[in-house]
């Protein structure tokens, strides 16, 4: 949990003047995973925990930023011609500062302090809530209107075009749309959303493996490559197909001879997944818990045989979640290659599941697993001490 207070006494150590205080949350995927670049549909919930960005407009146009959790401060002139990535943490900073200057909004400088809970490299989309709530607060600051779609989108080019990281428009909207005790089914071609609510006699459980494999990133990109390569291929007897999204499974199944074996397995997955996650909401939104469940389990499987994203310590985590009482579902959520599990456990049957999969787990891998409760969460904001 943050202290507010210490970390706002913090900003005033560093920089000068008192800080308006905003949060962007991050994120937990229930189902639908690896689909919204592929303009599927997602499931995701905000969480509680939050990147919090702390600024204060300054009378030119530089921007500093500190990071608690790095011990860093990063400068950058907004007027600076062909600016150029870092290769660190501040990259994302920077691509939405200059994301949002090129959108013709003339942003003020600032000076910037981000504090956050939302662990690192855990597939909870800690870049995401970083973006969000820094792109908030220079609007905020510099008087600009505030949309939320708009920002969502701004913060996911930012990522694209200036990280490097090819990520789909996910994360950046439940950051900006979360709302509390509601899933969120999102379209990620139209854009269309809808709120589903989760029944009160389950809790979201997030068990963090660990660990985190180097080669996450490149590995994204590459299945997104797989995918853009299968609907290239498939366009020759399906004319019009724009994404994955277009396809069916009989249709995938009919001209699989087009496809390589690699090829054919990303997007089986897509497709499956995508018919998954409608099937899915619909079960969440009457209360059928053990459908959603099952459905759960069924995209874990997707995901470590036909994609391929998984890793030996997250299959370990859900095989000893999936046995246990009181659990409807689990599976790995993220972009894969380490990170967490997400689980729907009965509120009865928490204690025990926690004490459990923290001991299983240990023995099989030696680690211990960091397991905690969510609930789902309100979107970016601002925030009063």
């Amino acid at each position: 949990m943050i202290d507010l207070g210490r970390a706002v006494e913090q900003f005033r150590r560093a920089f000068s003047g008192e800080p308006r205080l905003y949060r962007a949350p991050g994120r937990v995927n229930l189902i639908g995973e690896h689909t919204d670049y592929n303009d599927g549909f997602v499931l995701p919930a905000a969480l509680e925990l939050a990147t919090y960005a702390g600024v204060v407009p300054r009378g030119d146009r530089r921007l500093r930023v500190r990071s608690l959790l790095m011990e860093q401060t990063a400068e950058f002139d907004l007027d600076e011609p062909n600016p150029r990535p870092r290769k660190d943490w501040s990259d994302y900073v920077r691509g939405v500062a200059i994301m949002l200057t090129g959108a013709e909004r003339r942003m003020a400088g600032a000076d910037v302090m981000i504090w956050s809970d939302v662990p690192v490299g855990a597939g909870l989309s800690s870049s995401a809530a970083l973006e969000v709530a820094v792109g908030y607060a220079l609007l905020s600051v510099a008087g600009a209107p505030i949309r939320l779609t708009d920002l969502a989108l701004t913060c996911q080019r930012a990522e694209n075009e200036f990280v490097g990281m090819r990520c789909g428009i996910m994360d950046q909207f439940i950051a900006c749309r979360g709302a509390p005790g509601k899933a969120l089914l999102l379209d990620c071609r139209s854009l269309d959303w809808s709120l589903v609510p989760i029944d009160r006699r389950a809790r979201l459980v997030i068990c963090n493996s660990m660990v985190r494999h180097a080669h996450a990133a490149g590995e994204y990109n590459l299945r997104r490559r797989d995918c853009e390569r299968g609907v290239t291929l498939l366009s020759a007897a399906l004319p019009g197909i724009r994404a994955l999204r277009d396809v069916s499974l009989g249709q995938l199944e009919g001209h699989a001879g087009l496809l390589s074996p690699v090829v054919y397995r990303r997007c089986r997955h897509v497709i499956t997944e995508n018919a998954r996650t409608l099937s899915a909401a619909s079960a969440l939104g009457a209360g059928d818990l053990s459908l959603f469940g099952r459905l759960m389990g069924e995209s874990h499987a997707s995901l470590r045989d036909d994609y391929e994203v998984s890793c030996p310590e997250i299959d370990k985590l859900v095989e000893i979640a999936a046995a246990l009482p009181g659990v409807f579902g689990t599976r790995m959520t993220g972009g894969g290659f380490g990170g967490c599990t997400i689980s729907l456990v009965d509120a009865d049957a928490l204690q025990g599941f926690k004490e459990s999969v923290a001991k299983a787990y240990g023995e099989a891998t030696g680690l211990t697993p960091a397991i905690f409760t969510c609930s789902p969460g309100p979107g970016v904001g601002a925030v009063n001490l």
